[in-house]
C-alpha cells in the first residue's frame, strides 16, 4: 500500500490576544502533515510566521511539493537537501518520526536514543503592552515559577520595573522580538538587570546585532531569530550567551536535537521554544527541552482551548506527551 499525505489547515483561537513588538493575533493557524502507511499514522504540526517568509499557502505548497519523494521512500535524512529550514519541514519531520515509533511499536524517545522523558517547568507569558496592563497579567501568574514577558517598543524600562514588581518570587524572562536599537539596548539591559531578569532574548534586529559584542551583558542574551539552525552557531559566538531552539526553525525535531547538541559543545545555554500552536506541536520539543536551561512551550496555554488528547499542564509544569498525541 502507497504512503498517503493528506495536509490541512487548522484555526485555534486565542484566549483573548496575543500580542508581541510587531503585532497581535487571535488566532493561531497551524498546518498538519499527516502520513498513512496502512493503520499507521503519524503528524507533525507546524505554525508558518511571515517574519520568515511563509505563509499558510507557501508551506502546504512545500509539502505538496514532497509528496513524490515521500511516497518513494524518504526519510528525515533525505530532508534537508529537499527542503529548506523552516515550519514546513517540522511538519514533514515530526511526522516521519510519529510514523517510524507506529510502524515499529515502539517510542520517538527510544528510537532517538534518549532517557525516558521527565516533566518540566515552562515558563508562561506575558503579552506586550502598557506598563499597568502588563504588570495586572504579571500578577496573576506571580505564582509561577518562570514568567516570558513581551517587551520591544518605547519606555521599556517602565514595564520591566512594573512586571518585576509585580511578581517579585518569578524569574523573568525578557523577549524583545529584534524590537530594541543600539541607542537604547543599554538602558534596556541595565532596567533587566536591576530588576533581576535572568535572560534577555533578541533585544536586537538579526544581522544588526554587532554591538553585542562590544557592550557588558549584565543579563544573559538569548539569540531566537539570529540562530535558525546548527550553521548560525559559529557566528553567533562572542554575541550571545544562550540559543533559542524552534522547531520552526531548525525544519524538525532531527535538527534540533543536533543543533542543541552542538550549542552544547561551543558553549551556548539553550531555551527551547516554541510558536504558538497545540499539543501537536509541543510534543516533539519536549524531547529537546529535556536538556535545556529554559523551556517556553506554554503555546497550548495561550489558545482557548487545545486539541485532545493533548499536553497535560498543571500550573507551570508540563508532562511528556501520550502516544495517542504524538511519538
Amino acid at each position: 500500500m502507497a504512503l498517503e499525505i493528506s495536509i490541512s489547515v487548522e484555526r485555534w483561537p486565542i484566549a483573548g490576544t496575543f500580542t508581541i513588538s510587531r503585532g497581535s493575533k487571535t488566532e493561531a493557524a497551524v498546518v498538519i502533515c499527516t502520513l498513512t502507511d496502512g493503520p499507521f499514522i503519524g503528524r507533525g504540526e507546524c505554525v508558518p510566521y511571515a517574519r520568515y517568509g511563509e505563509s499558510l499557502e507557501s508551506v502546504c505548497a512545500e509539502i505538496e511539493a514532497l509528496r513524490g519523494a515521500l511516497i518513494n521512500g524518504a526519510t528525515r535524512d533525505d530532508l534537508p537537501a529537499l527542503l529548506k529550514a523552516g515550519a514546513a519541514r517540522n511538519a514533514v519531520d515530526c511526522a516521519l518520526w510519529d510514523l517510524e515509533a507506529k510502524r515499529s511499536g515502539t517510542s520517538v524517545v527510544a528510537l532517538a536514543g534518549l532517557a525516558p522523558l521527565q516533566e518540566l517547568t515552562t515558563a508562561v507569558t506575558v503579552s506586550f503592552g502598557e506598563a499597568e496592563a502588563m504588570a495586572a497579567s504579571a500578577r496573576n501568574f506571580a505564582d509561577r515559577p518562570v514568567i516570558k514577558v513581551k517587551v520591544g517598543g518605547d519606555n521599556d524600562a517602565a514595564r520591566i520595573a512594573a512586571v518585576a514588581a509585580a511578581a517579585p518570587a518569578s524569574r523573568i524572562i525578557l523577549d524583545a522580538n529584534e524590537g530594541w536599537t543600539d541607542a537604547n539596548i543599554i538602558e534596556n539591559m541595565l532596567a533587566a538587570a536591576k530588576a533581576g531578569a535572568v535572560l534577555i532574548e533578541q533585544p536586537l534586529p538579526a544581522g544588526k546585532d554587532a554591538i553585542l559584542s562590544r557592550i557588558p551583558h549584565p543579563v544573559p542574551i538569548c539569540a531566537d531569530e539570529s540562530a535558525h539552525g546548527t550553521d548560525d552557531l559559529p557566528a553567533l559566538i562572542g554575541r550571545y550567551d544562550s540559543i533559542n531552539i524552534k522547531l520552526d526553525k531548525t525544519g524538525g525535531l532531527t535538527e534540533a536535537l543536533h543543533m542543541q547538541r552542538t550549542a552544547r559543545a561551543l558553549g551556548f545555554g539553550v531555551m527551547v521554544g516554541c510558536m504558538v500552536g497545540t499539543s501537536l506541536a509541543m510534543a516533539p520539543a519536549m524531547l529537546v527541552a529535556q536538556d535545556a536551561d529554559f523551556v517556553d512551550l506554554d503555546g497550548p496555554l495561550i489558545l482557548k482551548e487545545d486539541r485532545a488528547p493533548g499536553l497535560v499542564f498543571e500550573g507551570s509544569r508540563v508532562f511528556p506527551p501520550s502516544r495517542d498525541l504524538w511519538g
